[in-house]
């Protein structure tokens, strides 16, 4: 077992720190997806969610993409995403995701979307249908899917994975003890059965966590335990970035030695590829997971 690095002081916790400074986008790459993303009037997690790595991400000429609209029907305490009830959505925006990651050449894409919990579905009939469209349009390009919660309703969750993604993800976001406080309307058990059932199904499985929000070493590797045992293939580890004052604050900005150990022990646990650093997040080299 490898040595725990040694935790930073409650002070030191809340200064920025210098690992976590990111470079401002720029690039001809970069310019030409913010083109093609307002031109098809998309949404993209990189923009909603605030994501540090948008300049690099954008500057390689990918992106995330986020469907079902803007505004989410959960109120996650870590999350930018704006919450409330959404309109009715777009039916002609799977044709118009795949025309743009076309356009791109996008030889892997990520689709993401916001919690649609007023849908009978959960929106699975619209994520079905982009799938489609792209594997269509573009038979080359492989697919990786961040799905939300479906909240049990096990027929919408098959639904949603049976268009042809290569990648299925289900962010757990953090510990067992943090979810009331962080993902309120989640549970815990539950986002583990929906790994679980979509392993079961034979896809390629993925989750992702974040840290620095009060959780300790050994609940760390506890949910690894659990993740590993509901047939995740793949985990992410970043460092939790407070979106706004009125988001949850940041109890510690964790030290890239502590994310290096949580790689090493997550290999050790059983996972086929742990991504863990202060910046990562749920699509950060995605293509590397397949």
């Amino acid at each position: 077992m490898v040595e725990l690095p040694i935790v930073e002081s409650p002070k030191e916790r809340k200064r920025k720190p210098e690992w976590l400074r990111v470079k401002l986008p720029i690039g001809k790459k970069y310019k030409r997806v913010r083109e093609l993303v307002d031109k098809y009037n998309l949404n993209t997690i990189c923009q909603s969610g605030n994501c540090p790595n948008m300049g690099e991400c954008w500057g390689a000429g990918t992106a995330t993409f986020m469907i079902l609209g803007n505004t989410c029907t959960r109120s996650c305490s870590f999350c930018a995403v704006k919450t409330g009830r959404p309109p009715e959505y777009d039916e002609n925006e799977p044709e118009r995701v795949a025309e743009a990651i076309d356009l791109m050449g996008v030889k892997h894409a990520v689709i993401t979307s916001v919690n649609r919990d007023e849908r009978k579905d959960r929106g699975a009939e619209i994520w079905y249908q982009t799938v489609v469209q792209i594997k269509e349009r573009c038979p080359d390009t492989t697919i990786e899917t961040l799905i939300p919660d479906v909240r049990a309703t096990w027929w919408a969750l098959e639904r949603m994975i049976s268009a042809g993604q290569e990648v299925v993800s289900h962010n757990m976001e953090t510990v067992q003890s943090l979810y009331r406080k962080v993902r309120p309307q989640a549970k815990y058990d539950r986002s583990l059965e929906q790994i679980k059932r979509t392993k079961e199904y034979g896809k390629r499985t993925k989750s992702g966590i974040m840290v620095g929000l009060g959780e300790t070493h050994d609940e760390v590797f506890q949910i690894m335990d659990d993740l590993v045992e509901h047939g995740c293939d793949v985990l992410t580890i970043g460092q939790y970035l407070q979106p706004t004052k009125m988001h949850i604050e940041v109890a510690e900005y964790v030290h890239p030695d502590v994310f290096a150990m949580y790689k090493e022990v997550g290999m050790e646990k059983g996972f086929d590829f742990v991504e863990s650093g202060p910046l990562v997040r749920s699509s950060y080299h995605a293509e590397r997971h397949l």
